[in-house]
């Protein structure tokens, strides 16, 4: 399985990091070995001191898909997400003023914090889910998927163009404004609607 990961899908949080608005997607990807496994904490790699938390709503791919037609797409998914997308932010800075790859500050191992999963009939709307992290019990991320620059199925859309979705495959769609640094000893706790669906130590 893939973790496909969108950049750049929020306005306000493109305008905090003062980066430029894509005309199309960013598209990059993280390997299996990033994901953080369950119930351990997420580990500040000693490569960085700026690890910043990024929490996302997630899609799990059900299906085989290539060239996906974004009328179809609602069939290729039946869980919705929520995640965090860890990005060494100093580390990415280095290697952007460079113009070179991002993996290593995005790609490292535990750098893909996946929750639970929720079934998609139990969504109103996927393109309406209020969501949300805290931080040490102070909400620091809040946001909605309505105020995506591309939805869910406009995503599914898009990325089958390039890669063959396969099941078990998961897409994070992107972050709201608030994204900050992480120190050892932070609980993050993150929710859809009032539905804590994952709680993390950092160390």
């Amino acid at each position: 399985m893939k973790l496909i990961c969108i950049g750049r899908n929020y306005t306000e949080h493109i305008e905090e990091l003062n980066n430029e608005k894509p005309t199309d997607p960013v598209v990059f990807l993280k390997p299996d070995t990033a994901i953080l496994l369950k119930k351990q904490p997420f580990f500040i790699p000693d490569f960085s001191d700026d690890v910043h938390y990024e929490v996302e709503v997630l899609v799990k791919i059900n299906r085989v898909g290539k060239h996906i037609d974004r009328k179809f797409a609602h069939k290729y998914y039946q869980e919705i997400g929520l995640g965090i997308d860890f990005t060494a932010r100093d580390l990415q800075a280095k290697l952007k003023a460079k113009g070179l790859p991002w993996e290593k500050a995005k790609s490292f191992d535990g750098a893909a914090v996946i929750g639970d999963w929720i079934p998609v009939e139990k969504v109103e709307n996927v393109d309406e889910i209020n969501f949300s992290l805290k931080k040490n019990d102070f909400i620091v991320q809040n946001g909605n998927t309505s105020l995506m620059l591309w939805k869910i199925d406009e995503l599914i859309e898009y990325v089958s163009k390039y890669f063959t979705l396969k099941i078990g495959d998961i897409i994070f769609t992107g972050t709201p404004a608030g994204v900050g640094k992480v120190n050892a000893n932070d609980k993050l706790k993150g929710f859809i609607e009032d539905k804590e669906l994952f709680s993390i130590t950092v160390k």
